[in-house]
């Protein structure tokens, strides 16, 4: 994804290469709410890569810690790094977002995933001929659009965990194998992982670990 001046690259020495997109507003059934409609919303990363050849994540990776960093500013005791969520909008998947959360928070140390208000990110469903991916505009304003179409054909909860993926931090690999989470589509519709592996897990854990004492500094 493209936007703002890295927080995390110069912390971590990642070098990562990301293509970026023009996004639109997704189209909501009825019943549901459409994705945010500003022309904030200006990279995505899709989790079939066939939508979006290597979309970055990046930069809503350094939005979500921007957004935790402030918080934390505001109460420098608190030992945890905790990403809060806002899932009212997808109440379709309430499901899968609560085995997303638990999956990660299973995984990871570092960072943990918290449903409540004031949310560094949101979840919104819906039909889009994307599928299903995470957009941010790289100014703290981020969040996952779950496709409903593209939920059907792929194994639902690893389409949420993938998304969630890149809020923490990790970026497609649609060459890699099933048992990699964020190869997202690339291993077909038959894949049935929705877990990350050791390699990501361990990568999610040094981005928190490394990163937000200098995210913080940014904002303090």
């Amino acid at each position: 994804m493209r936007h703002p001046k890295t927080v995390i690259s110069a912390i971590c020495g990642i070098g990562l290469a990301f293509a970026t997109a023009f996004t639109v507003a997704p189209t909501a059934t009825a019943g549901t709410s459409a994705a945010p409609t500003s022309a904030a919303a200006t990279s995505y990363a899709a989790y079939d890569g066939s939508k979006a050849e290597a979309a970055g994540n990046k930069a809503f990776f350094e939005a979500v810690m921007k957004s935790v960093a402030k918080k934390r500013a505001a109460n420098p005791g608190a030992l945890a790094v905790t990403v809060v969520y806002d899932a009212s909008q997808a109440p379709s998947f309430a499901s899968q977002i609560a085995s997303s959360t638990s999956i990660w928070n299973s995984s990871v140390a570092n960072v943990k995933l918290q449903s409540g208000g004031n949310a560094d990110f949101a979840y919104y469903e819906g039909n889009d001929s994307r599928g299903s991916y995470a957009s941010t505009d790289g100014h703290g304003q981020g969040y996952i659009f779950l496709d409903y179409a593209q939920n059907q054909q792929y194994n639902s909860t690893r389409v949420t965990a993938h998304e969630t993926g890149h809020v923490l931090g990790l970026p497609d690999h649609y060459t890699g194998p099933c048992s990699e989470l964020m190869s997202g589509g690339g291993p077909g519709t038959s894949c049935q992982n929705s877990q990350p592996n050791a390699q990501e897990a361990a990568q999610v854990n040094a981005l928190w670990a490394n990163g937000i004492a200098a995210a913080l500094a940014k904002v303090s």
